[in-house]
């Protein structure tokens, strides 16, 4: 799956983190974005992050985990406050990890959890529902760390339509995809797609300005591509000139962020 960058989109936000001189330092900025998954390769995520000292922007959803949990419950509350305080940015990637399916005439929408009790089956949403929909995670967001989250949201699966972006963004929230260029692959089947091949095609095809796609574990690929390609990734991209920045830093939501007030 590959969508375009948005263009023109303003966002909302937060209070900004840090970055903001590395990206200022560098003329080919690079924003890595991540989306919750299983959790089995966070930890190893996290470290990598700091090693390199990168910050990016994770978009949450309450996915069940390899420890038989939920990424938004208790036993990660830890790990995600010690994200806040590394600077890294949040976004909402919906609580169930609802999928758009079709828009209806009546101006609401079909919509499938992948989580949560109403999991795999087809909802009718309002606008107002998805609204609430994307605010659970803002609001777990903040019960588990004290800090808000930035109105920036990643519909699951990149899909969306024109009316329900402007469902969102009536309530305050603006949808940001990812280049196609930064789809890195970690949802592909490993035996067609190994780690050295994303790795090469993503250090030969991205470019300045890119916002790159991973996750924090996908259950059907066998051969993680988290931490294996990411620490490589990251040097590599260096090592061609870019550096690393939030979403508070890219070009298309900066103003916003620094002009609006913080989510609740």
């Amino acid at each position: 799956m590959q969508f375009p960058i948005a263009q023109g989109m303003a966002v909302a936000a937060l209070v900004l983190v840090a970055g903001s001189a590395q990206s200022a330092s560098c003329d080919k900025p690079l924003f890595l974005t991540f989306d919750t998954g299983h959790m089995g390769v966070a930890p190893l995520v996290a470290e990598v992050l700091a090693r390199q000292q990168v910050k990016a922007t994770f978009f949450l959803a309450n996915e069940r985990t390899k420890t038989e949990g939920r990424s938004l419950d208790a036993e990660w509350t830890p790990w995600w406050k010690a994200r806040v305080a590394e600077g890294h940015l949040f976004g909402s990637h919906t609580f169930d990890h609802v999928y758009w399916r079709a828009d209806r005439g009546d101006g609401s929408f079909d919509m499938r959890p992948t989580f949560g009790p109403q999991a795999d089956r087809t909802l009718r949403m309002d606008a107002a529902a998805y609204c609430a929909e994307l605010q659970r995670s803002a609001t777990r967001f903040t019960e588990m760390t004290g800090q808000r989250m930035a109105p920036l949201f990643r519909a699951p699966g990149g899909k969306t339509s024109p009316a329900l972006l402007a469902a969102a963004a009536q309530c305050g929230w603006q949808h940001v995809p990812w280049s196609p260029a930064g789809f890195l692959g970690d949802e592909l089947s490993s035996e067609k797609f190994p780690n050295a091949t994303l790795l090469q095609k993503a250090l030969r095809d991205i470019r300045p300005g890119d916002i790159l796609l991973a996750h924090l574990g996908i259950w059907s690929r066998q051969d993680p591509w988290a931490p294996a390609v990411l620490e490589p990734l990251l040097t590599g991209l260096k090592q061609r000139g870019h550096c690393f920045a939030t979403l508070a830093e890219h070009p298309a939501y900066r103003a916003a962020l620094q002009a609006t007030p913080t989510r609740p």
